[in-house]
């Protein structure tokens, strides 16, 4: 079943919160997740360390099943706020996680496991590994946007409190990286053939353990896919939580650089925690003036994007409750326009074979800068290095039959240009 619901259900917004450290993103997302929920709104804040949200909020054991929170092992029991009866505050268990997609995993491939004289892990034994928390967080996400008892999806709005940004970029990218390596690594098209694996599975007495690869690779693809749908559906959106100060242009480029490459919509940008100006105290009118000026070089490219810059108030101590968090709120926006949520592909292909002679392959990249680009064709695909950050992408059938004669970075946008390969294209 989709992660979106049947037909004709509404799919969730998803507001993907991240910033910089010390920035005060959980606090952010937690804001504009109860201010959601106090106006109505059926939302749940997905966070990777309960902690800071209790930090926040008054938590207490939800007194309902929450639909599809309550069968997943990558979430630990929901839990409601006190004051705030629509909001469910959801928190990735890592450990959990892993356990349950280890001992699946050991399940399927029992047989292969004996063959081998391996003895089976206990669950006692098992314990998360570096990365886990990624793929603990990418399950927990999968989970919430799952339909519930009801057929219907059981919430409006999932607010997701991200790592830092370059980390929440690279998680955002794994479900799409993690395809990839599966269709290398075990293409469908060369499989072992289908008829010869009952003959052989009969002579060994066992399933060949080919067969357990591709259902596992299948079933991974699986998973990973729902992932994605979230991630890219025109529901989903981003928003960058910064305080301003040098720190905080250089968070910028690197969001809009590597959101951009992945096709993320960077809706909101946060300066949070601003001093008031006109201060008789000379030394706090000196550190709100240098945040001013750090504020306008946020501001410029927020307007140069079309990006919504909320300014958020310094409280003086951190808040806590319904009431101290509402100045922090942001607005989670709006859907994008897409057909069944698709967001259309930010890549772009102008034809000016006819007049040029060759195609243009256009990608939206704001806060890219010469220095830090890099591109290479490798076979059927582009490789791109954007602000450090790399994503590979296959070309289109067309362009597979060119070759890359020359590309630019103007007015935020890479341009690549594609020359038919005369060996390859019909004449």
């Amino acid at each position: 079943m989709s992660p979106h619901g049947p037909e004709g259900a509404a799919a969730p917004r998803t507001l993907l919160v991240t910033g910089h450290g010390g920035a005060g993103r959980s606090t952010v997302a937690t804001a504009t997740a109860v201010a959601a929920a106090r106006s109505g709104v059926r939302t749940v804040l997905l966070t990777g360390d309960r902690a800071d949200i209790a930090a926040l909020l008054p938590l207490a054991p939800a007194p309902e099943a929450a639909g599809p929170l309550s069968g997943s092992a990558a979430l630990g029991r929901p839990e409601a706020v006190d004051g705030v009866p629509h909001l469910r505050v959801a928190a990735v268990d890592t450990a959990a996680s892993f356990r349950a997609a280890t001992l699946d995993l050991q399940q399927r491939i029992g047989t292969l496991l004996d063959l081998l004289g391996a003895a089976p892990l206990d669950p006692e034994e098992l314990t998360d590994v570096p990365g886990a928390d990624a793929l603990a967080l990418l399950r927990a996400l999968r989970d919430v946007h799952t339909v519930g008892h009801d057929d219907r999806p059981p919430w409006d709005l999932v607010v997701v409190d991200l790592p830092p940004v370059r980390e929440a970029v690279a998680l955002l990218a794994l479900p799409e990286q993690l395809r990839r390596y599966l269709r290398r690594l075990l293409p469908a098209d060369r499989q072992a053939a289908r008829a010869l694996r009952p003959v052989l599975a009969q002579l060994a007495g066992v399933p060949m353990p080919a067969e357990w690869a591709y259902e596992a690779a299948a079933r991974a693809d699986r998973e990973l896919s729902a992932v994605q749908a979230v991630i890219e559906h025109t529901g989903t959106s981003v928003a960058l939580v910064v305080e301003p100060g040098p720190r905080a242009e250089r968070v910028l480029t690197d969001a809009r650089a590597g959101l951009a490459l992945f096709g993320h919509r960077l809706t909101a940008v946060a300066a949070n925690r601003l001093l008031p100006t006109g201060s008789a105290d000379p030394f706090l009118a000196g550190l709100a003036a240098r945040q001013q000026d750090h504020l306008k070089a946020v501001a410029e490219p927020c307007a140069a994007d079309g990006v919504a810059l909320r300014e958020l108030p310094h409280l003086g101590a951190e808040p806590y409750g319904a009431a101290e968090l509402a100045p922090l709120a942001l607005d989670p926006g709006v859907p994008e326009e897409g057909a069944d949520g698709v967001r259309p592909d930010p890549w772009t292909v102008e034809d000016l074979l006819a007049d040029e002679g060759h195609f243009v392959w256009s990608l939206p990249l704001p806060g890219a800068s010469r220095d830090g680009l890099d591109l290479v064709r490798h076979g059927d695909e582009l490789v791109v290095d954007a602000g450090g950050f790399r994503r590979i992408v296959p070309l289109p059938s067309a362009l597979r039959r060119c070759t890359v004669s020359g590309a630019a970075l103007r007015d935020g946008a890479l341009r690549v240009r594609f020359t038919p390969d005369p060996a390859l294209w019909p004449r």
